[in-house]
């Protein structure tokens, strides 16, 4: 890919020609990193020691957080140390490695959403086969199988970006996002890139659809629980995924299908951040306040035995 190119590195979005703006731009991006690792491993550690939470479900949602941290580990270090040091360059080889990475972990969180949706589905509208249908082996298979399209993908994504000549090495944003590398290719969408596009929208629409139409099955069949105890657990396992769901997707979409001529760089800078930094940041908020067994895992994590017990 390096001879058909003749970028040897890139630019990156600089938030301000004045370094305290700079160094206030690397505190800001510090606390959202830092709170962003802080909660999901939270949710890993919380997981993986208590053992009530060994169940499919939560082996998913452990899952989730591993990928978020992978996502938010791949882009914002750079962005930081760029800003702690007053420069915006990254090396050819780097940016590759961030869009193959943040393509793949991308690609696995919405794969990953789709198959918690059929895991709700299952447990909640056919409880009497969820173990059969759910079990370890099938979890496993699940997940192979969500990392291995992801790669795919991210394989086929990346080099289509890449296989292009670049008229200019300044990208819009504070990390190598392919939409904004689209824009610097002197040829436009090649056929490997097209495809690449094809397949996400075509993967993006009906992961999307098959998520509502499982949620709307799920809520007409809690609606007929007659017990308000048995509404309010699969209320509380269900909404915090289908905000996730819709927080991830209506960010993603916008962020990669809006027109580029009309936006601003400094709106494509925000929602860069939104949809690559806020859901992973806010998916351990989300299950942890509608979740009584993971604010209690939590607890036991750090300490609050005492809490635990109350809750």
């Amino acid at each position: 890919m390096s001879n058909a190119t003749s970028v040897s590195d890139f630019l990156l979005w600089k938030f301000s020609e004045v370094w305290e703006l700079q160094f206030l731009h690397f505190i800001i991006f510090l606390m959202l990193y830092l709170a962003t690792v802080t909660g999901n491993l939270l949710v890993i550690s919380s997981v993986t020691l208590d053992h009530h939470l060994h169940t499919p479900m939560y082996f998913f949602l452990m899952n989730l957080a591993m990928q978020d941290l992978g996502q938010v580990s791949v882009i914002v270090p750079k962005s930081m140390m760029n800003s702690l040091l007053n420069t915006r360059h990254i090396s050819y080889s780097e940016c590759v490695a961030q869009v193959f990475f943040f393509v793949f972990f991308m690609a696995s969180d919405f794969c990953l959403l789709t198959v918690m949706a059929y895991d709700r589905y299952v447990a909640i509208c056919n409880p009497l086969r969820y173990e059969m249908v759910i079990n370890k082996q099938a979890c496993l298979e699940m997940i192979g199988g969500i990392w291995v399209v992801g790669f795919l993908y991210a394989g086929m994504h990346t080099s289509g970006t890449f296989s292009t000549h670049f008229c200019s090495n300044v990208i819009n944003q504070f990390f190598c996002d392919i939409p904004q590398l689209i824009k610097l290719s002197c040829s436009g969408l090649n056929l490997i890139e097209m495809t690449s596009i094809g397949i996400g929208i075509f993967l993006a629409l009906g992961c999307f659809i098959y998520i509502l139409v499982t949620y709307v099955q799920i809520f007409t069949t809690v609606l007929r629980v007659p017990s308000a105890k048995g509404k309010q657990k699969a209320f509380s396992t269900c909404i915090p995924h289908l905000i996730v769901s819709s927080t991830f997707l209506s960010s993603a979409c916008f962020a990669y299908l809006k027109p580029a001529s009309h936006t601003t760089s400094q709106v494509d800078l925000i929602f860069g951040v939104i949809y690559s930094l806020v859901p992973p940041l806010l998916n351990p908020v989300i299950y942890s306040i509608r979740n009584k067994e993971v604010k209690k895992a939590m607890a036991k994590v750090l300490g609050f035995r005492e809490f635990s017990t109350n809750t």
